[in-house]
């Protein structure tokens, strides 16, 4: 006889999983609103709310009226402050999470500069190893000063040999 996999399962604090899943959902849903009325549409729209709703209940007959001119509009006054008291921490739990995110970058973005600053100064202890070496092997590494006075010597050493007379090369053709 098979059991359920749920009857197999511990209970009590091992069931945090859907918290945290219904947690984020909602952490999703208070971005989206936070993000849908920071745009133009959402103020036109309400924008066209409000107007709608002053002309209705200002120019329509009284019997179709349902919000009283004369009183303030008190029922749109509670919708825009009810639809305000939930607006703003919605967008403050948006900014939280947004905060949180970028807190998780900044620590990730620290430890890449610290993986860099470890790789390049690992990299210039190993040219300092490499150019020490060098320096062990060869007492006088060779530079472009010191190739151009062996190519000079060279040069001179050729043209003392031009003085000598000119010896036929097995070609058949005079040095010239």
């Amino acid at each position: 006889m098979a059991r359920s996999p749920r009857l197999d399962a511990p209970l009590g604090r091992g069931t945090s999983r859907p918290r945290a899943t219904s947690r984020d959902r909602f952490g999703r849903f208070t971005e989206w609103v936070a993000r849908a009325m920071g745009t133009p549409a959402f103020l036109l729209i309400l924008t066209l709310f409000c107007v709608l709703w002053i002309c209705w209940n200002t120019l329509l007959p009284d019997h179709l009226r349902f919000d009283d001119a004369a009183l303030g509009f008190t029922a749109l006054t509670l919708m825009l402050s009810l639809q305000a008291s939930y607006a703003a921490p919605l967008i403050l739990l948006a900014q939280n999470r947004q905060d949180d995110r970028d807190r998780v970058q900044i620590e990730q973005d620290r430890q890449r500069a610290e993986r860099n600053l470890a790789d390049t100064e690992y990299l210039a202890r190993e040219i300092v190893a490499l150019r020490l070496s060098l320096d062990e092997r060869n007492s006088q590494v060779v530079t472009r000063d010191v190739l151009r006075q062996e190519l000079k010597a060279l040069l001179a050493e050729l043209d003392g040999h031009d003085d000598e007379p000119d010896a036929a090369r097995p070609d058949g053709r005079t040095r010239s």
